[in-house]
């Protein structure tokens, strides 16, 4: 997940929920994360619906055993499945290459509209290795980007990938041309699963 180290004092709440109140309360609080350094985190309620937070934080990069596909638009749905068992079947083969690492979605946005997406279906490991079939190592950039974190289930993520594309549009920032989502564990209530989006930017 994102460092809230690097976190900034910079930005937006959307509530993309249909009918959400728009009453929100908010607290405060100080954390220190492992350098010692203090930064605050506003926490916001609302009475109905869930608010998308957009942040504006520096991420470091993130290795990857990925197999890519590309991808029609609307169709990750259906395409990241057989490509992620593949990754998976080479780490158990693989002891040590991933530890704790999460599954994340790499998308490296086409120039031309309605063009296929380039997408790496992959998970985080420790370090690079040599190409196996299909299964090859890639990373994600670092660099300053909009990042949110999902709530819910993933047929509605499109909400939060919207939420970020109005904050950069309002922040007058533009995309890199790459994002990607990383995948939280799975929870018995899907309202409760946390995926977070990342738009790299310019």
């Amino acid at each position: 997940m994102p460092q809230h180290g690097a976190l900034m004092n910079r930005r937006l709440f959307f509530n993309t929920a249909p009918g959400a109140s728009q009453k929100a309360s908010h607290a405060r609080r100080l954390s220190i994360n492992a350098r010692g350094d203090r930064h605050a985190i506003t926490i916001l309620v609302y009475d109905q619906g869930m608010p998308v937070s957009v942040n504006l934080e520096r991420v470091h990069s993130r290795k990857l055993a990925a197999v890519r596909r590309q991808v029609e638009a609307g169709a990750v749905g259906s395409a990241w499945r057989p490509a992620l068992d593949k990754v998976w079947e080479f780490l158990r083969s693989q002891p040590g290459l991933r530890t704790h690492g999460h599954n994340i979605f790499l998308y490296h946005h086409p120039e031309q509209p309605g063009a296929p997406i380039p997408c790496d279906f992959g998970v985080e490991v420790t370090r690079t290795f040599e190409t196996a079939g299909e299964v090859y190592t890639t990373e994600t950039q670092e660099g300053e980007a909009a990042i949110a974190v999902h709530r819910g289930p993933y047929n509605r993520m499109n909400e939060t990938h919207e939420a970020i594309r109005k904050w950069m549009s309002a922040n007058r920032r533009e995309s890199a041309g790459h994002s990607w989502e990383i995948y939280g564990d799975p929870t018995p209530d899907p309202a409760d699963t946390e995926t977070t989006v990342v738009y790299l930017l310019k």
